[in-house]
């Protein structure tokens, strides 16, 4: 940002303040803007990062045609409508097809598409389709299951009511075998971590 655009922004962020009466200029708010900026930098960071270059760097020729599942992606999101925190987990596997992704860019490419304004079904679809167009797997599958603080903090205040969604792509989304293996794994319980 330039400085123009970064003082724009701090007179928004005091704007804010203001309109829910509060005094921008009180001692310990006087550096809120500023730290709000960085804070917001970080949290949308997604927007500056491709998903697919991120998969492209890490792939690699292998004989594997079985499921590879990772479980229990911690992520945090912005709800697109309210502003507010997505808290949740992403379980995403796939089935090679003479290619293997580096195990750690997946949780990347999760965390690229998590930081942006969202909402949850977009995310799923998402993460699914980037993995499925630029791995060409024989098939993804990705669930996400997260609160929304959106429906706690506000609104209907439901604690801790999960909402879950999911994208099946390829073999996935056409055998039922598949299927229902993948499901059992995400919801058998996870024992003693290494």
């Amino acid at each position: 940002m330039s400085d123009n655009e970064d003082t724009k922004f701090e007179n928004a962020v005091k704007t804010m303040m203001f309109h829910v009466g509060e005094n921008p200029e009180r001692e310990g708010l006087l550096k809120t803007p500023q730290r709000v900026k960085k804070a917001y930098e970080f949290i949308f960071g997604g927007y500056k990062e491709d998903p697919r270059e991120i998969l492209k760097s890490a792939l690699f020729t292998s004989s594997n045609d079985e499921m590879v599942l990772l479980k229990d992606i911690e992520f945090y999101s912005t709800c697109e409508h309210h502003l507010l925190p997505i808290i949740g987990r992403v379980h995403v596997a796939y089935i090679p097809d003479g290619k293997v992704v580096g195990l750690s860019k997946i949780p990347r490419v999760v965390n690229v598409f998590a930081r942006r304004m969202q909402i949850q079904e977009q995310l799923t679809e998402q993460i699914a389709d980037a993995i499925m167009d630029t791995i060409a797997p024989k098939g993804v599958a990705v669930v996400i299951q997260a609160r929304h603080m959106c429906m706690e903090m506000r609104g209907v205040e439901k604690i801790n009511s999960t909402t879950t969604s999911s994208a099946l792509r390829g073999l996935f989304k056409k055998d039922e075998k598949t299927r229902s293996e993948f499901f059992s794994l995400i919801n058998s319980p996870t024992g003693s971590r290494y």
